[in-house]
This record gives C-alpha cells, sequence and structure tokens, in this order.
C-alpha cells in the first residue's frame, strides 16, 4: 500500500478521486490506460491555471498597449504591426500550451503555469518602465529582446521540468 501512496503523489493522483484507476495487482505503481489519458488537476494547481490563463490575456493586451505607446512616434504602420506579432507571440504560444498540457504531468503544468505569472509580471513590468520613459534604453530593443527572452525562458522551463517529471515517475520509491 506504501508503493500505492508515492506513486499516487508522484502522480498527482488519489486513489478516490482518480480518471483511472492505478493497478497493484500488476507490478508497483502500473498505471492503467484510462489514468493516463488526462491526468486531474489538484485545486490549488487549477486555480493555478485560472490565475495564470487570466494573467497572460491581461499581460497580452497590456504589453499591446504599451507597446503602442512606446511606439506612437513610429510612422511605419508595417513595422509596428510586425513588432506586435513579435511581442505577442509568447503569450500565444502559452495560451496554446495550457490548452494542450491537459495531458501533460502535473510537474510540467506547474512549471508551465508558473512560467505563465513570471513572464507576464515581468514582461509587463519591462514594458512599463520602457513606454513611460522610465528606462533610456532603445525602445526597439527591448521590445524586440524582451520575447526573445521569454521564448528562451519557455524554450527551457518547460522541458525541463517535463524531464524532472518524467524521472519522478519512473523511479522506484517501492523497492
Amino acid at each position: 500500500m506504501g508503493c500505492f501512496v508515492h506513486v499516487a503523489l508522484a502522480q498527482g493522483l488519489c486513489h478516490t478521486h482518480s480518471l483511472g484507476e492505478i493497478n497493484e495487482h500488476r507490478g508497483c505503481g502500473e498505471i492503467t490506460p484510462d489514468a493516463s489519458r488526462v491526468t486531474p488537476e489538484p485545486v490549488f494547481l487549477a486555480l493555478t491555471r485560472r490565475a495564470a490563463l487570466i494573467a497572460v490575456l491581461a499581460g497580452a493586451a497590456g504589453s499591446l498597449g504599451l507597446m503602442f505607446r512606446a511606439g506612437r512616434r513610429q510612422n511605419s504602420k508595417i513595422l509596428l504591426l510586425l513588432f506586435a506579432i513579435w511581442v505577442l507571440s509568447p503569450f500565444v504560444v502559452l495560451v496554446g500550451a495550457t490548452v494542450v498540457s491537459k495531458r501533460w504531468p502535473i510537474l510540467t503544468r506547474a512549471a508551465l503555469y508558473s512560467a505563465m505569472l513570471v513572464l507576464t509580471l515581468a514582461s509587463v513590468a519591462i514594458y512599463s518602465a520602457v513606454a513611460f520613459g522610465y528606462v533610456t534604453a532603445k525602445v526597439g530593443f527591448v521590445f524586440l529582446m524582451v520575447p526573445l527572452a521569454s521564448w528562451l525562458l519557455i524554450a527551457i522551463v518547460v522541458p525541463t521540468a517535463k524531464l524532472v517529471s518524467s524521472r519522478v515517475s519512473r523511479r522506484g520509491d517501492c523497492a
């Protein structure tokens, strides 16, 4: 029974509320096919997901508004459109990742939701500082580098969390 508890905690499941069943008779921690489809979210993670989605949507709108404010003297509409696409791209990818993350391990989803909150707050803070003149950096440089840094952070955090999560779920704590 101790093995069951370790596997259930690693998977974020409980024996009464999982979508599938953990089959103790077929081997320690083996999960039946029903359980591998969608891992249910603990309440805290579900709340974090909602908060992260709201923050990302608000952050995307705020970032776009701040970009237009910072580029108000720019005459090229095409350049503004390209910057808008580039500034919004990390937010769009984060929302898309949230949609497909229902099948991801809980640790990976927690890392994604945390990255969503951190990237949104950091982006809006940096864009605000530039748009309102608190930072004297070149406006174009900041609006190019912040999305690039966001992409790099997403590309590092999510796969790393997925790797760690897969190692935790494979670990034989039941020996």
